[in-house]
């Protein structure tokens, strides 16, 4: 496993087609724009219902309707739409994927590579990524699975995620896990701001300032970790005093199954990906 920062060495990337401008295509396409990095020119994203796509056409971006066409303008084809979207999408167009030319990501959830190799044939690079719906704010975790390809598109495709996020390089085998962990994840930790914010309310806060108060403290949590590589338990034992508030409040929810829950909301999250993921293989 490869961890990388984020960066602004974006190089050349070229035309990046999104086929599939939903949730996470759109915030995908909102992300790389405002990297600064990627001109909104050189993102074309498509969508059936292409007047939903029309903040970003205000943005600046391409859109429309039109798969093969969108392929063929980019060199970086990302695909976003549902597992059982999937098939049809790669039938439409594999005629203008060019090997040596596109490199074609997936960020669909449980289809394989070997199964999308199935569908577009040999010669054509392909790469399966999992952001989450925060690379609309340049605060994605993305995993990246690209077994067997150059180096140098290897790393180019590192480099277009590195501009949304985190980026870790994993085995395609976890990307399951990755899944359930990373793009569910956020909805799991929106829960908990939502949960700390209504106690906040509780106790006498308006619910703006309550929400306000509980997001930038789960911010600076967060954000410890992250700068100091430490352990979780190292920065609670900081704010954990003998007979304080602080250890009464963790230990009234670890009574009521906090850590237990979180464990397995997650694990759960994973076993549906699995499902998906051999429901995909079996068609």
């Amino acid at each position: 496993m490869e961890r990388s920062r984020k960066g602004t060495d974006a190089g050349t990337l070229g035309k990046i087609a999104i086929l599939g401008g939903g949730n996470i295509g759109s915030a995908m396409a909102r992300g790389f724009v405002q990297s600064g990095d990627i001109s909104a020119g050189d993102v074309i994203v498509t969508r059936r219902q292409v007047g939903t796509l029309e903040p970003l056409r205000r943005l600046g971006c391409t859109v429309h309707s039109d798969n093969i066409r969108a392929v063929r303008e980019a060199s970086m084809v990302i695909v976003a739409v549902r597992p059982r979207q999937m098939q049809g999408l790669l039938q439409q167009i594999t005629p203008a994927l060019k090997p040596g030319r596109h490199v074609l990501i997936s960020t669909v959830t449980g289809v394989s590579i070997a199964t999308i190799r199935q569908l577009v044939g040999e010669g054509i690079w392909i790469v399966r990524a999992m952001p989450n719906t925060a690379v609309a704010v340049r605060e994605s975790m993305t995993c990246i699975s690209a077994p067997g390809l150059p180096e140098n598109i290897r790393h180019r495709v590192v480099r277009l995620f590195r501009l949304v996020g985190e980026t870790v390089e994993i085995d395609e085998e976890y990307m399951t896990p990755a899944t359930a962990l990373c793009a569910c994840g956020v909805a799991f930790f929106l829960r908990a701001i939502r949960a700390a914010s209504q106690g906040g309310i509780e106790i006498g806060f308006h619910g703006e300032e309550a929400l306000l108060m509980a997001a930038q403290t789960a911010r600076g949590a967060a954000t410890l970790l992250l700068r100091s590589g430490q352990h979780p338990e190292k920065e609670i034992d900081k704010v954990t005093t003998p007979r304080g508030c602080t250890i009464s409040g963790l230990n009234e929810m670890e009574h009521h199954g906090f850590s237990s829950a979180m464990i397995k909301g997650i694990v759960v999250s994973a076993h549906k990906a699995d499902k998906l993921l051999e429901n995909n293989n079996d068609a």
